[in-house]
């Protein structure tokens, strides 16, 4: 089987890709996979390291207010378009799946007007712009979130969860001494994103000393943009300050309260792995997604909600210390938690492709 994978921007797309296209090569030893990308965002560097042939185009998002901008980035499209073709044609997929992030739309919409077989796969519980757009020549199209499935009302719509969650369950636990932690305490996980969030990292400076002297276990995980500004302050020894964390999944399960942006990603691990969780939506991306889908757990009873604006005083540690302490609350977090979970994901996928690819050599026989 012949593959061509797209996704791009940022990790929420990027390592979902990975796990589909992981799978693929689990389940196919002799596939061959080729991942289009951004020539100047971070899958550039990721994905060869994650052994699969890249290559990368040069594509801009469209702005949402007019914008001379804009007529740059459509022209780019066009190109990108153009480029995808002259790809397709040489590579000869398949089938391609796209995962979101620009750079997926031209790759998409080139592949079905050549006549290759498409799939998309939507992280969030709403669609973003390019799989908006993606969707209308995509043969079939994989959702996380079963309120999107159910809302579509179209056969080609299919609730696969999220490929991060099988990896997350894959993923070996971490042990706490290698992190500074003690096995036998609480501990409570506060992280917003690889990069972190400025807003986030001014409200905690002070708000982490409501946390001095718990019997339990405090990892706030700065983002490599906020690190140096809390060098200086002074916690006591049971808040741990880090930039960053490697195999966050695998310290996420030791964790007993998570507080964490509402990545789509973020989202799949927690419902996989059962962790109670305090969402704090950024109110700052497209279309108020995280927000849509911190609510999908939420309606549920399976997570808790705390938006930014709310986030302050001892708003955060009284919700850390309910969830900690309350264990008819907790129980019920985690219960809720399993009608989420979608412990095969990638292998859904990954089923799901290869009976497009049969459809596929059906017609042509």
């Amino acid at each position: 089987m012949r593959v061509i994978i797209s996704a791009g921007g940022t990790g929420g797309h990027i390592y979902p890709a990975l796990a589909i296209a992981n799978k693929i090569k689990e389940k196919d030893k002799t596939a061959e996979i080729l991942y289009i990308g951004t020539s100047n965002r971070m899958e550039k560097d990721i994905v060869p390291k994650a052994g699969f042939k890249f290559v990368g185009i040069k594509i801009e998002g469209l702005r949402r207010s007019l914008s001379p901008k804009n007529i740059k980035s459509a022209f780019l499209f066009l190109t990108g378009i153009s480029k995808c073709k002259k790809i397709i044609k040489k590579f000869k997929p398949d089938v391609v799946i796209g995962v979101g992030g620009y750079v997926s739309a031209p790759v998409v919409y080139a592949a079905h007007k050549l006549g290759v077989k498409c799939s998309i796969h939507e992280q969030n519980s709403s669609f973003g712009i390019t799989n908006k757009f993606a969707s209308n020549y995509a043969d079939k199209v994989f959702v996380s979130f079963k309120s999107l499935e159910d809302k579509m009302n179209d056969k080609r719509f299919i609730y696969t969860g999220n490929p991060c969650s099988e990896n997350a369950i894959k993923t070996e636990a971490a042990k706490k001494e290698n992190f500074g932690l003690t096995p036998s305490k609480k501990l409570v996980l506060i992280v917003m994103g690889s990069l972190g969030s400025k807003t986030i990292s001014d409200k905690m400076k002070s708000m982490l000393t409501l946390f001095n002297n718990k019997d339990y276990e405090v990892m706030f995980v700065t983002g490599k943009n906020y690190y140096d500004e809390y060098k200086k302050n002074k916690y006591t020894s049971n808040i741990k300050i880090v930039p960053y964390i490697d195999n966050m999944v695998s310290l996420l399960k030791k964790t007993d309260c998570l507080v964490s942006r509402a990545g789509a990603s973020t989202l799949a691990e927690i419902s996989a792995l059962n962790v109670p969780s305090i969402l704090v939506p950024s109110p700052y991306v497209t279309e108020n997604h995280q927000y849509k889908n911190a609510m999908d757990l939420v309606s549920k009873d399976a997570a808790m909600i705390l938006e930014e604006k709310d986030l302050e005083g001892d708003t955060l540690l009284r919700m850390v210390e309910k969830i900690l302490n309350d264990k008819m609350l907790t129980n019920k977090l985690k219960t809720n938690l399993k009608s989420f979970e979608v412990k095969n994901s990638a292998s859904k996928i990954y089923d799901e492709v290869v009976k497009l690819v049969g459809e596929k050599n059906e017609k042509n026989n």
